[in-house]
């Protein structure tokens, strides 16, 4: 799948954006005040910037509204709908908190829950595609919550949960890659049962199906060298989660490490995220003879 930037920066900084959300609604950061003001704006700056961003990625972006009316059927609309719910409910949870110095814990509570299927629901666009073998499995939707719970954790300054989960999340992301990598050879998908012209025996392609490219072409056939895979794995998992394990359980805690950490996470996290979408193999690329 062709990696866009604008659903990388949204998969990955509203992740972090609910992520911190879960944190602050369960009351796990005990400031008042202007302080707790800055780490509320902070998750409103990066669950908003995410959702703002995936705008771009629409066909017209000026009907956007429409996105929300297919809840029943669509994971795409729920997650929109669950996050104007989440961030709504916060809000209210947030200006309570800062302007009284009142933390309703059930209004917390709700807003953590929310801010979890959010997250859920925006693994599923991606987990639930059959047509993605890669992405049609459990591993798409814990990966994603732990990067948000991972990330959420490290933003709202717990620094030892932070440190576990993501040692739990480079446990995951190595077994995603694992399955993920016979995924597509294990879904059956072959050029003859695209064609339907497997009772004929083998099919190679004779011809492109086109003389330029195409949507499809551009969108859903991402090529990507097989020789910097294994570098580009290795440097997602090494900033995303390992040296950011290592150093938040294993270091004494500050802001500067802190914020290393953050810096450090973040290179690791879009690294990820770009290889979430270009490793992707769709089966349309059956047609064109790829994979």
């Amino acid at each position: 799948m062709h990696p866009a930037v604008s659903v990388i920066i949204f998969t990955a900084l509203s992740g972090l954006g609910f992520g911190m959300m879960v944190f602050l609604g369960l009351g796990m950061l005990d400031v008042s005040g202007w302080v707790a003001f800055v780490f509320v704006a902070m998750s409103y700056a990066l669950a908003g910037g995410g959702l703002l961003s995936s705008l771009f990625h629409l066909g017209h972006p000026e009907r956007f509204l429409k996105a929300f009316s297919q809840w029943r059927s669509s994971w795409l609309s729920r997650e929109g709908v669950l996050s104007m719910a989440t961030m709504g409910i916060f809000g209210v949870y947030a200006l309570l908190w800062i302007f009284m110095d009142n933390r309703i814990a059930a209004l917390g509570y709700i807003a953590a829950f929310l801010s979890v299927w959010t997250i859920f629901s925006t693994s599923m666009i991606y987990a639930q595609m059959k047509s993605v073998p890669r992405w049609h499995s459990p591993t798409t939707s814990v990966l994603y919550l732990l990067y948000g719970f991972a990330g959420g954790a490290l933003l709202t300054t717990q620094v030892v949960l932070a440190g576990w989960l993501m040692l739990a999340l480079a446990v995951t992301q190595i077994v995603t890659w694992v399955i993920g990598d016979g995924a597509f050879a294990k879904a059956g998908s072959t050029m003859e049962t695209a064609t339907g012209l497997g009772f004929l025996g083998k099919v190679r392609l004779l011809e492109k199906p086109h003389s330029g490219t195409n949507y499809l072409m551009s969108e859903m056939i991402h090529v990507i060298g097989r020789k910097h895979i294994l570098k580009l794995r290795i440097i997602a998992l090494a900033l995303g989660s390992l040296i950011p394990a290592v150093m938040l359980l294993a270091l004494p805690s500050g802001y500067l490490l802190a914020l290393v950490v953050i810096a450090i996470h973040l290179v690791g996290l879009f690294a990820q995220r770009w290889l979430f979408f270009a490793e992707a193999e769709h089966v349309v690329g059956l047609y064109y003879g790829q994979h």
